[in-house]
């Protein structure tokens, strides 16, 4: 019996992946400018009631029309949702982390991760619209994954940096906790890629 989609549900996320994109985009400003970021600091906030806005819907729907014959199956709906919702959140906690930790000037490794992060947003959302387009998403998915070890590869080297240079132990741990919470926000778009190719290979 062929397995069934919910167009609804398949929309959401893909609205979820525009939300997260969106995020992405002005967390890179943030850090471009700052600390004059015209209110990017702001909108970060706004994306993320947004993004729980529709993981909410998201569950609803999926909890509506619950069944193992469906494409996604629940268990990938909530695992789906979980990661679109982790990127958000780490993105806007390394917003937050600029505020509360009173960074004065960003530093050039932060916007290289921003900078790959903005890239992993924008090849997933094409990921997920493909997914609601019934497109082979692989490319994307494949992109995904390089990103992210290039993002780890720059916080290795930016931490060293950290230690290397002599800073004022304070800002060491300020930068690796800046850091740490971009890497997790780039980690979670690939667990974001691993749900959606175990999606494809069900829906094959």
């Amino acid at each position: 019996m062929r397995r069934r989609s919910d167009p609804r549900l398949l929309e959401l996320f893909a609205e979820a992946g525009r939300n997260v994109y969106r995020t992405a985009t002005l967390l890179r400003d943030l850090l471009a400018d700052y600390p004059y970021s015209n209110g990017a600091g702001r909108a970060i906030v706004e994306c993320e009631h947004e993004g729980d806005r529709i993981a909410h819907d998201i569950l609803h729907r999926a909890a509506q029309n619950s069944s193992r014959r469906a494409v996604p199956e629940p268990a990938d709906v909530h695992a789906l949702t979980g990661a679109l919702d982790d990127i958000v959140d780490f993105a806007e906690e390394a917003s937050d982390q600029l505020r509360r930790y009173g960074v004065e000037a960003s530093m050039e490794p932060a916007l290289e991760i921003a900078g790959v992060l903005v890239r992993a947003a924008e090849a997933l959302e094409a990921a997920l619209g493909g997914l609601h387009d019934g497109v082979d998403a692989t490319a994307h998915r494949v992109e995904i994954h390089r990103l992210e070890n290039e993002a780890d590869r720059i916080v290795r080297e930016a931490v060293a940096s950290l230690f290397a240079d002599g800073i004022d132990p304070m800002v060491v741990i300020r930068w690796k906790d800046i850091f740490e919470s971009l890497e997790a926000a780039v980690d979670a778009c690939e667990t974001a890629a691993n749900v959606l190719e175990g999606i494809a290979i069900k829906r094959r």
